[in-house]
């Protein structure tokens, strides 16, 4: 039987969708994954056999050079944290807790504030450019902002998060009106969005590829994507030129006396909503014992 490597771009109740030879085939995945506690994950480049009619079977998951658990996501190369100026309100430690993740997977982050043509974000773009994490304003009715939020996603695997009701699915429609992704109007007695879609997905767009995926709203550090203590201050790029200053060793940047991260807050250097999540994010895994995966 004939093998061929591919890329899986759907999964769905048990099926994965595999991209390979110009084509796409419907595969379900060997039983010895399941027996590994392995799952097949869009994003995830895969050797397949084929059966015939376009169906196959998944022999094999390449190795992945990072994962994300919910959803589950392989291979990303840019997280794009979308968040609104307004409707809903945006939240700093909902973007700053997905931008550590993703630098804990060597995932680079970008932060996109939509509806700018609604109020100033301003304020808001100044806080991650000065953490030295690309961040923009974006508006449906800027030509502008479409062809540079599509340059970035040419020849890369992306994906698409932030709370519901940010206007994900909106955003990427205005970019590709060919992908026709479903969206739904925000709750006027919730005042959040509803979830629209309801799978993970590889859209292929401008010689790269975008996923739309469901529930990918906020992250649940302990529970999914844990980052340990000690590891949390790596993964706020602005504090890395003060570490090697602070007083001790082994400082936790919380309080400590001589410590040149806060010392850096204090002089405007670091945004203090930025420490502020550092903070929470400490004190949310602070009590994890090292070996808890």
């Amino acid at each position: 039987m004939e093998q061929l490597t591919g890329l899986i771009i759907k999964a769905v109740s048990g099926f994965y969708y595999v991209e390979a030879a110009d084509a796409v085939y419907e595969c379900k995945a060997r039983g010895v994954f399941r027996r590994k506690g392995i799952s097949p994950a869009v994003g995830d480049r895969a050797r397949i056999t084929l059966q015939g009619d376009d169906k196959a079977e998944v022999e094999e998951i390449l190795p992945r050079k990072n994962y994300l658990v919910r959803p589950p996501l392989a291979n990303l190369d840019r997280l794009f944290i979308v968040s609104s100026v307004s409707e809903p309100s945006p939240s700093t430690l909902i973007i700053d807790k997905i931008c550590a993740v993703a630098v804990s997977k060597e995932i680079e982050p970008i932060v996109v504030f939509t509806k700018a043509d609604l109020a100033d974000c301003s304020e808001l773009t100044d806080i991650y450019r000065r953490a030295g994490i690309l961040c923009f304003e974006y508006s449906i009715k800027s030509e502008n902002d479409k062809n540079r939020l599509i340059s970035l996603l040419e020849g890369k695997i992306s994906a698409f998060t932030g709370n519901t009701g940010v206007g994900k699915s909106s955003l990427l429609n205005s970019l590709f009106p060919e992908l026709s992704i479903a969206t739904a109007q925000i709750s006027r007695k919730l005042g959040r969005g509803r979830h629209t879609t309801r799978h993970s997905e590889l859209y292929k767009v401008a010689g790269g590829y975008v996923a739309d995926t469901p529930g990918f709203s906020t992250v649940d550090i302990e529970r999914y994507e844990l980052i340990r203590k000690n590891d949390i201050a790596a993964c706020f790029p602005e504090f890395g030129e003060f570490i090697p200053q602070c007083r001790f060793t082994g400082c936790a940047h919380l309080c400590e006396k001589g410590c040149a991260v806060i010392e850096a807050v204090e002089n405007g250097i670091i945004p203090v909503s930025r420490h502020n999540s550092y903070k929470q994010m400490y004190e949310e895994v602070r009590n994890i014992p090292d070996w808890k995966k």
